[in-house]
């Protein structure tokens, strides 16, 4: 079993979480949609993330659907004191399973009472305003919809909250009007807009959580990538994780996948050191070298 543990811990709201956790997207059928192919060996990969010591799982009522937070309420129900699950609103699915905004009060509002349904919660520890005014982080307040999320933290409905795919002028807008535990953006080995901003959270003992930190629907390609994972006896992807691992401590890892193996894999990343002169060259891949 991988030793996860390697990796550190860092403070993600009232927990101190390890370092490298999972994301339960990939645990819904193609394209985030529908429900998966099997549906046991989902169970079976969350129990495993569970047992290797997992203690936060990134999750979302609008993946599915609902498919899976009901998956893990029914592989992980009732859950471990130490577990941080992680939820976000802002978005909602069509019957085609295209991805919308869904910032109207009363949107907020029920997506945050389908994540508590659906997990079988009575709060929700973090929840993240996916912010969705374009395909990537793109300027708009954040201040309508997180005045909302502040009334229902108010009310005991939830605990934390965080922002996703924000940009650096939102968080900063978000961090006057409530607490922001965390930032969720896109982040990996070869897309590197973060930089500034995960440097100056790490300042403030803010976590970071990539996501798609393997590259998501088109996983990271690069010769230089395959060569250090060659000389080091490890797949490109553990070495992407190790990258992302070593390039700052408030970086916390949700890689996801719905294969035990790969899990196994993505968990071994914890023990994987990288020397000085690797990671220039890793560097020099998302520099554009």
């Amino acid at each position: 079993m991988p030793n996860i543990d390697k990796a550190g811990t860092f403070k993600l709201g009232s927990h101190t979480v390890k370092r490298l956790g999972y994301g339960a997207m990939q645990l819904a059928g193609p394209g985030v949609f529908g429900p998966p192919k099997d549906r046991d060996a989902a169970v079976a990969v969350l129990r495993r993330a569970v047992e290797a010591g997992v203690d936060h799982i990134d999750t979302s009522d609008f993946y599915g659907p609902h498919v899976t937070n009901e998956i893990i309420r029914e592989a992980l129900h009732p859950y471990p004191d130490d577990l941080v699950i992680v939820t976000k609103i802002g978005a909602r699915r069509d019957d085609k399973g295209n991805w919308l905004p869904a910032f109207a009060p009363e949107e907020l509002r029920q997506a945050v009472h389908d994540n508590l349904k659906n997990l079988g919660l009575e709060r929700l520890e973090v929840v993240n305003l996916r912010l969705m005014f374009a395909e990537g982080p793109a300027e708009g307040s954040v201040e309508p919809a997180l005045t909302v999320l502040a009334k229902m933290q108010e009310e005991g409905l939830v605990h934390h909250i965080g922002l996703s795919n924000a940009t650096p002028t939102q968080v900063a807008e978000a961090r006057k009007i409530a607490e922001i535990v965390c930032v969720q953006n896109l982040y990996n080995l070869a897309h590197r807009t973060d930089d500034e901003l995960i440097d100056e959270l790490a300042k403030e003992g803010i976590p970071y959580v990539p996501f798609f930190p393997l590259g998501g629907f088109t996983p990271l390609q690069s010769s230089s990538l395959n060569a250090v994972a060659e000389r080091l006896g490890a797949t490109p992807m553990q070495v992407a994780l190790a990258w992302l691992l070593q390039r700052s401590p408030n970086i916390l890892l949700i890689p996801g996948t719905s294969s035990l193996q790969h899990l196994e894999e993505n968990l071994a990343a914890a023990e994987l050191g990288l020397p000085q002169g690797v990671l220039q060259e890793l560097e020099d891949i998302g520099n554009g070298a």
